[in-house]
């Protein structure tokens, strides 16, 4: 079973939360919701989600780490020096980081993920891009261990690459059967 890590902070994008949480948890891998601003992590919109634990009881031996949008979420993440320590560890252990909406720019940036790769994320977010990373427009980009995406609207195809690549495409299309994602 797979372990991902899912960042909460306050002013995070729920639905760039909320459906990768999901979708995850319906291909069985182990989710932990890790609040960065507290236990109770209020979204950009007024949603209260209570986390599984803080940011110092995350299980150090995460295959993946999530990565939300929204503002200030993605800010409030990226002043986590802790957040962008165990980004950076299980990206350095060739685990996946996924991405979406501002935190590509927001919290990628912080770090020398995105150098060399090839990523999206929010329109105009992408000025926080190193210069050798290549900003692509498409809806959700796969770049080995890197995987990003725009917003909101793009939340759900997002969630079906997490669990492609987390848990294998037969899984993926039977979730995608089976919530009517045609």
């Amino acid at each position: 079973m797979k372990k991902v890590i899912v960042f909460l902070a306050d002013g995070f994008e729920e639905v760039e939360a909320v459906t990768p949480i999901d979708f995850l948890r319906r291909a069985e891998c182990d989710v932990f919701i890790a609040g960065v601003t507290g236990k109770m992590v209020e979204g950009a919109h007024g949603l209260l989600v209570e986390a599984d634990g803080l940011i110092s009881d995350i299980p150090q031996d995460a295959d993946a780490v999530v990565i939300p949008g929204g503002m200030p979420g993605a800010e409030n993440i990226a002043d986590s020096a802790a957040a962008l320590n165990i980004i950076s560890s299980v990206f350095d252990r060739g685990g996946l980081v996924a991405s979406i909406c501002a935190s590509p720019g927001v919290v990628l940036s912080r770090i020398p993920i995105l150098n060399t790769r090839k990523a999206t994320c929010y329109p105009g977010f992408q000025k926080y891009f190193p210069d050798d990373a290549t900003y692509l427009e498409e809806s959700v980009v796969v770049d080995g261990n890197l995987i990003t995406s725009r917003g909101p609207g793009t939340a759900l195809s997002w969630a079906i690459e997490l669990v492609k690549y987390l848990a294998g495409d037969e899984v993926a299309d039977n979730l995608m059967k089976g919530a009517l994602i045609s």
